[in-house]
């Protein structure tokens, strides 16, 4: 399984312990205010990564009126402290590629923990650019496995507009470009539950990482994702059982 597939859904896995210590509506805030900056503003109806946004928000539970502040917030209607979006990037153990995308009102705190993170795993961080062109952004929507036969699913993608679907045990997953993830999560939504729509980085080509490696990366990911202000991290490896 890929390094990305299998972080995907390791993460949905950990929403529950997420949402336990609060930190869900940190990270649901964070991506109302990278969608309103880089989808179009702070209209869900003419910001389709606005919308996801604001999905992902409301089936954790999180207050209306806070999704209301966090948009307001973005557009500048509120007045708050000013997040950067930044973006760092590094290697991990056997040279695998890591980024990873944050947004935060203390860039030396942030960088201090993302350095400490990588050094804590066996690898280190980077100059700006030295990974970031192993990977592409793309649209991806989650299908639990057991709902759809692969038959069936690949026909309404296609139809849909997507590129590709693959799987592991438990979920499928199909691909498109990013300007059309709203046009296909709706059109397959008529055929079937979508558990989950986003952009995320896509390596454009994989490395094989077994046993303490593997092992390395895994945590080094798990580490990361842990920082409130990570909103993403994406690695360019395959996780191969020996």
């Amino acid at each position: 399984m890929s390094g990305h597939s299998k972080w995907a859904s390791i993460k949905r896995k950990k929403g529950a312990a997420d949402q336990k210590r609060g930190k869900i509506f940190t990270r649901c805030i964070h991506e109302i205010t990278v969608a309103v900056r880089e989808g179009g503003g702070g209209d869900p109806s003419g910001n389709a990564r606005l919308r996801f946004a604001i999905e992902r928000a409301k089936a954790v539970n999180m207050p209306n009126e806070n999704i209301d502040r966090a948009i307001k917030r973005a557009t500048g209607e509120i007045k708050g402290e000013e997040q950067l979006e930044l973006t760092y990037e590094g290697y991990g153990p056997g040279g695998t590629a890591v980024l990873v995308e944050v947004i935060t009102n203390n860039k030396n705190r942030v960088v201090s923990e993302i350095r400490h993170a990588f050094s804590k795993c066996g690898g280190s961080l980077g100059e700006g650019g030295c990974v970031a062109w192993m990977f592409e952004k793309r649209g991806v929507i989650v299908i639990k496995k057991d709902l759809i036969e692969e038959d069936a699913l690949y026909e309404a993608a296609l139809d849909a507009g997507a590129e590709d679907v693959s799987g592991d045990d438990e979920e499928w997953e199909v691909k498109c470009e990013p300007k059309e993830l709203h046009s296909v999560k709706s059109a397959l939504e008529t055929k079937v539950k979508v558990e989950s729509a986003e952009v995320q980085n896509m390596p454009k080509t994989t490395i094989s990482l077994a046993g303490k490696e593997a092992e390395q990366v895994m945590r080094l990911m798990e580490m990361l994702d842990d920082l409130d202000d990570v909103l993403n991290v994406s690695v360019n490896c395959d996780f191969v059982t020996p």
